[in-house]
């Protein structure tokens, strides 16, 4: 399933990522997608502070580590998404956790 990194919020936009894991990784193959209540297909990327070449797509599979964030008119940008290309990985799920919460922690090589 799809889970935002931050509560999702009506007029905010989110950046969901798949598998819903965090910290992301690339050999995962994950898939970024940018959902919010503006403007559909007109979704501007940026990846390390950077406009990045996917103008218009509301989803991508990533194929470089990175910080990414996306932004669509009337919703703003997301928060960021970071994806590591680390060999070792201790990973959480990635959705608003609270104190007391029980957590599934996965130890990825």
């Amino acid at each position: 399933g799809w889970c935002p990194l931050s509560p999702a919020g009506a007029q905010t936009t989110q950046l969901l990522v798949e598998p819903p894991w965090t910290p992301a990784v690339l050999w995962d193959r994950v898939t970024l997608t940018c959902q919010g209540s503006g403007t559909p297909n007109a979704t501007t990327w940026y990846k390390d502070g950077q406009r990045w070449g996917k103008e218009g797509l509301d989803h991508f599979v990533v194929t470089e580590s990175g910080t990414y964030k996306c932004d669509r008119p009337g919703t703003g940008l997301s928060p960021s998404v970071s994806v590591l290309n680390d060999r070792l990985v201790l990973q959480v799920p990635a959705r608003a956790l609270l104190e007391g919460d029980t957590v599934t922690l996965r130890c990825r090589v």
